[in-house]
This record gives structure tokens, sequence and C-alpha cells, in this order.
């Protein structure tokens, strides 16, 4: 659900079986900021492809296909993420015009901010993930 679902939700437009827009109003009553920022994000940068291509830019810029062989990604998906990453301003596109043509894969200010929150995630699951593998 987007932010933009969100706002028709607590505007009344009608749902399903009304309970959501209820539920909805209620939390716009009671003051909670809804998670509009977090889920406009997750929108953006939350498809798995988009997530390991981002973290594989991290290490600096790639030909497609040393993107295709590092993500293990097919030529098409690989191509569409890119697209996306691009359209969002996540990633850039650079080609070489020499024999042969090379495009080169690199991330924007916008991308090589999400460093940290990499970071900060592989931090967690080095924690919480390793210890539910510890409790099976």
């Amino acid at each position: 659900m987007s932010s933009q679902d969100l706002t028709e939700t607590n505007s009344g437009s009608p749902s399903h079986d009304g309970s959501e827009t209820e539920e909805m109003n209620d939390t716009a009553d009671s003051g909670v900021e809804t998670p509009c920022p977090i889920i406009d994000s997750i929108e953006q940068i939350g498809s798995q492809w988009r997530l390991v291509v981002l973290h594989e830019l991290l290490n600096g810029e790639r030909r497609f296909n040393e993107l295709k062989r590092e993500t293990d990604a097919n030529a098409r998906t690989l191509s569409r993420v890119l697209d996306d990453l691009q359209e969002t301003g996540f990633v850039d596109r650079r080609m070489e015009e020499d024999a042969p043509v090379a495009t080169y894969y690199s991330l924007t200010p916008k991308g090589e901010s999400l460093a940290p929150v990499f970071e900060e995630i592989d931090a967690w699951a080095q924690e919480w993930l390793a210890e539910c593998e510890n409790a099976v």
C-alpha cells in the first residue's frame, strides 16, 4: 500500500469491508503517524533484485555482464531492474562507444546514501538471523 493509498483510505474512500477504513481513521485520530515514508522507500528499493543490484554497485562501477554474473540475474530481469533504478535516481548509466560498446552502471549520490542502510541491515541480520538459526 502506498502513501497515496493510505491518504485515500483516510479520506473516507470505500474499502472492501469497511474495517480497513475504520482502522486507518482510528490511527489518524489517535495522532500516530502513518509509516508513509517507510512504505514509499520500500516501494522504491524493496524488490529482491533491486536490493541485490544496489548492494553490488556499492563496490563500484560495473559493466552489465559483470552485474549479471555477480548477481545471478538473467539478462531480462537485470535490464528491467537497472532501468527502474535509473528512473528512480539510484543508478547512473554510462556508455562507451569504443569497440566493443560497453555499458557501465554506478550509484548516484542517492544510491550511495543507502550504504549505511545496508550496513545496519547487515548488523541486524548478523545478530537476529544468526540467533534464529542457532535456535533451530
